[in-house]
């Protein structure tokens, strides 16, 4: 069944195709396809649903309920510059159509400046098309001349610089040029976008004749048959454009403008995606915006923003948490305000809904940070084997039927006074890594950081692939390939014929991959097979020994720990800017970085001179640097400067 085809008919329609009731709902369909549809009369729509529209309703919702502010996204002014200084710097990530590094480094030339220019980009983008956008954007910033080839093409074709993007400048030249009528210009339309090549040759000689009539020279006319016969492969609908970048532009807006809450309604909607909702973090975490972890005081079923301006993770992202227990702990906090201690929340908790297995997997995620206890105390068990958290809830479970039964014991006493709260257990807390490696075993990730936070800057400058990079061999072949990362898990085994071998994964913040160690390589690289261990990995790509077929698979060549890389490479720090972009403010901040980062590391310059054509490099003799990373972010969050490390 078409994902979004729907068949309009002026009477029931089964008196003009045959039709039956669809196996997964109350739906009728055919088996007929668009182009039979069409020919026997009826009108054939797509429909197309977005998830987009749905992040871009639930942001809406979380401005309303944190700002009392009413968005109508229809109403968002096309013409915001906050918006466009966020498209012209390519910070698009999570916006409709514009993500890709592609599109974003486009973005960055472009400088769009007018919503037209979003349609363009939106149409251009895609292959075929894709080789006119380097004319396309020398023509907006006036260092290519816009021609056209007749001067009447110019009305049409000015808002896109003289090429031609749409179907509909297609339609409107073929009027304007040649005396098509509408309906011919809709059957060319028709025949560049399905690209029937028959029909274009039947269309060709009556272009031809029509700009002949008007007066237009022969030869360009042919010119202008050529152009659009390469236009039919790509030829694109400039409506369909229109409104995916008008979509592009309410998500740019309110990203521009309410970023917490619009990252926190992006993030509920790529929830079930791991890879997904990393990546955003990270993307938060550009953006300054802090992602905390579940909080049974602040948290949603949904991702939220606080009060502070904060995204706060949604419990419905934490496994083993269901709906029904989100809803219990978030329907009794909005009753009788928040919790104030574990004590206070086993009280008044449904604890049917909340059962053991939910109450695990929150404390696991850090649910219970704020009440001041150590997660590993909650583990802590007694000389019977109960661990805290169950005797905490079995002592809440009391409280509530004790409540049920009666408010005052026969003696006067309260509830509060006959049940005693547990002791609070003394423990030694987790590890940063056993602590991080709970909270990836309930979410799926880390949440409170990554083990491999103190390594950003030697992934960033001194691997040449990331992890999820490795997964096609075939491209990789010939290439010098350097990854960093943690030992996730090891394994040590043995063949059918009893050799040993092994398999030991390297995971960074992207993915996971196993090396299978046989042969020598097992006794080589066995002392580096410790889970938690940070490695340094030379690769190559080479064809499987054993394997008739050829099929290629990813070798380790060399290992070493990742803490001895920087050390042993870093020589110095580059910094390179355009001669025009230097400002007292610039080399005031790069000498008060420098002195407040004094260490042994080289600092050099490469100063463009683009319009002269030369650069030339320096290097600062009295002052050398220690290599870290808030230096090297400091650096590169100043404009027009670009960090280098050598």
């Amino acid at each position: 069944v078409h994902a979004c085809g729907v068949i309009i008919t002026p009477d029931d329609i089964s008196k003009f195709v045959p039709v039956r009731k669809s196996k997964d709902a109350d739906l009728l369909v055919t088996q007929f396809d668009n182009s039979v549809v069409e020919s026997a009369g009826m009108l054939k729509m797509d429909f197309l649903g977005l998830k987009n529209l749905t992040i871009i309703k639930d942001c809406c919702k979380i401005i309303k309920h944190i700002h009392q502010k009413d968005i109508d996204p229809d109403t968002i002014p096309l013409d915001d510059e906050l918006t466009y200084q966020l498209f012209q710097r390519g910070e698009t990530n999570g916006i409709f159509q514009f993500e890709s590094p592609g599109m974003q480094k486009n973005l960055k030339a472009l400088k769009p400046d007018k919503f037209e220019d979003l349609i363009a980009m939106n149409a251009l983008y895609r292959p075929g098309p894709m080789e006119y956008i380097p004319n396309f954007i020398a023509r907006k910033h006036g260092k290519e001349e816009i021609v056209y080839d007749l001067p009447e093409m110019s009305g049409i074709l000015a808002e896109t610089y003289g090429i031609t993007v749409y179907q509909e400048q297609v339609m409107l030249l073929s009027q304007e040029l040649a005396g098509f009528s509408k309906g011919d210009a809709d059957v060319l339309r028709k025949a560049m976008g399905k690209k029937i090549f028959a029909l274009i040759d039947k269309l060709k000689p009556k272009f031809l004749d029509g700009c002949a009539q008007g007066g237009h020279d022969t030869e360009v006319a042919e010119k202008i048959w050529k152009d659009w016969e390469k236009f039919a492969a790509y030829a694109f609908n400039k409506s369909h454009s229109t409104c995916y970048a008008l979509i592009a532009f309410q998500t740019a807006y309110l990203k521009a403008h309410y970023p917490a809450e619009y990252m926190a309604a992006y993030l509920t909607h790529n929830m079930n995606d791991i890879k997904k909702v990393t990546f955003y973090m990270e993307e938060c975490k550009r953006m300054g915006i802090k992602v905390l972890g579940p909080d049974v005081n602040e948290s949603f079923y949904k991702f939220a923003v606080n009060k502070k301006g904060e995204i706060r993770f949604g419990l419905g992202a934490v496994k083993g948490v269901g709906e029904g227990a989100v809803e219990a702990i978030v329907k009794e906090r909005k009753e009788n305000g928040n919790y104030q201690s574990l004590f206070d929340f086993v009280k008044r908790i449904d604890l049917k809904a909340f059962n053991k297995r939910a109450f695990e997997s929150v404390i696991y995620a850090g649910g219970f940070d704020s009440f001041g206890h150590s997660r590993s105390v909650y583990f802590f068990e007694d000389h019977n084997g109960l661990a805290f958290f169950e005797k905490t809830a079995r002592y809440g479970q009391k409280y509530q039927e004790s409540i049920d039964s009666s408010q005052i014991t026969l003696f006067g006493d309260t509830i509060d006074e006959v049940l005693v709260e547990p002791e609070v257990p003394h423990t030694d807390p987790w590890n940063t890594l056993e602590l991080l490696n709970r909270e990836k075993e309930v979410v799926g990730f880390y949440i409170s950081g990554h083990p491999l936070d103190d390594f950003k800057l030697e992934l960033e400058y001194f691997c040449t692939h990331s992890v999820t990079q490795l997964k096609d061999f075939e491209t990789l072949k010939g290439k010098e390939i350097l990854i960093g990362g943690m030992v996730s898990q090891v394994d040590h085994r043995f063949t059918k014929s009893g050799k040993p071998f092994g398999t030991i994964s390297i995971e960074d913040f992207s993915d996971q991959h196993t090396f299978f160690l046989f042969g020598d390589d097992y006794p080589k690289f066995k002392p580096y097979m410790t889970e938690g261990w940070f490695l340094y990995a030379q690769c190559r790509v080479q064809e499987r020994k054993w394997d008739k077929e050829g099929n290629l698979e990813l070798k380790l060549v060399k290992l070493e720990l990742l803490s001895e890389v920087k050390e042993k490479t870093i020589r110095s720090v580059t910094l390179s800017m355009d001669v025009d972009a230097i400002s007292p403010d610039m080399l005031e901040n790069i000498t008060s970085l420098s002195q407040e980062n004094k260490g042994r590391h080289n600092l050099k310059f490469i100063v463009h001179d683009k319009q002269e054509g030369y650069s030339v490099q320096l290097r600062s003799k009295l002052c050398k640097i220690n290599l870290n990373e808030v230096l090297i972010n400091s650096f590169k969050q100043m404009p027009l400067l670009e960090v280098q490390i050598n």
